[in-house]
């Protein structure tokens, strides 16, 4: 059976005292047992994280690690950096990291490739825009970002890799994905993988959604027989709000 996630993504949010905060208080919440949690900080607070929830089932991850083990990369964070605070799992590919500091399918290979050989989990995002979507290109554009990013892996390697879809064009657009929509790209990506490997491959591999999830909303996308949980972006700032998300299934 594949695994139910709920993963929090805070982009440059929480200093802190901030994060001490919401921490708390989603340790206080009470979590089902069958859905896996994650959050993912800034760097300045993985540690701090991974110490605050020493004993709870959370697991806290990166929001990005660059592709070299060490080296002239100013400002820059290698995955031994993020394994030395305890930190085992990290985003790759978001469609911010993308659009603003312009990673593209062979820079996010190299990055996937250094994290698989060095253990750690992956959490991959990829989706269409807006006008991507219009032009009835989305399916093209998902298979080329997986495509070149991923299916050089082993089939072995996928045991570490979560895939998480983001319709570019149903965050902050004013446009709406149906949970249909969500499903029909979802069984697209389950038959690439099944194409290229195997269909108990497939079958194995969570698929995310990460297009505006919301408590309002959270329980609909996750009955999709495809959609194994969400990539949780500005509700995952509220421990409310987060929770109601992780308990919809």
């Amino acid at each position: 059976m594949r695994d139910q996630i709920v993963a929090g993504n805070w982009k440059m949010n929480n200093d802190q005292n901030e994060t001490q905060t919401l921490l708390n208080a989603l340790k206080s919440h009470s979590k089902p047992k069958n859905v896996r949690v994650m959050v993912a900080p800034s760097f300045t607070q993985l540690s701090q994280s991974v110490s605050l929830l020493g004993d709870d089932v959370i697991t806290v991850a990166a929001q990005n690690v660059n592709a070299a083990a060490s080296g002239a990369y100013t400002g820059e964070v290698s995955v031994s950096m993020l394994k030395g605070v305890g930190v085992e799992t990290v985003i790759l590919g978001h469609s911010e990291r993308r659009s603003l500091y312009h990673e593209n399918n062979a820079s996010l290979a190299n990055k996937v490739n250094t994290s698989i050989e060095s253990g750690m989990e992956i959490v991959f995002c990829f989706g269409e825009q807006l006008e991507e979507r219009k032009s009835n290109r989305h399916f093209d554009v998902v298979k080329e970002q997986l495509s070149e990013a991923l299916f050089s892996l082993s089939a072995a390697s996928w045991s570490q890799v979560v895939l998480a879809y983001e319709p570019v064009w149903a965050i902050g657009t004013g446009e709406t994905a149906s949970p249909d929509q969500a499903q029909e790209m979802h069984a697209f990506i389950r038959n690439l993988i099944q194409e290229k490997y195997t269909e108990n491959l497939a079958q194995e591999v969570a698929i995310l959604y990460g297009g505006s999830v919301k408590p309002g909303n959270a329980k609909e996308i996750f009955s999709m027989e495809d959609v194994d949980g969400g990539l949780i972006g500005g509700a995952s700032l509220n421990a409310d709000d987060f929770m109601a998300i992780v308990n919809a299934f």
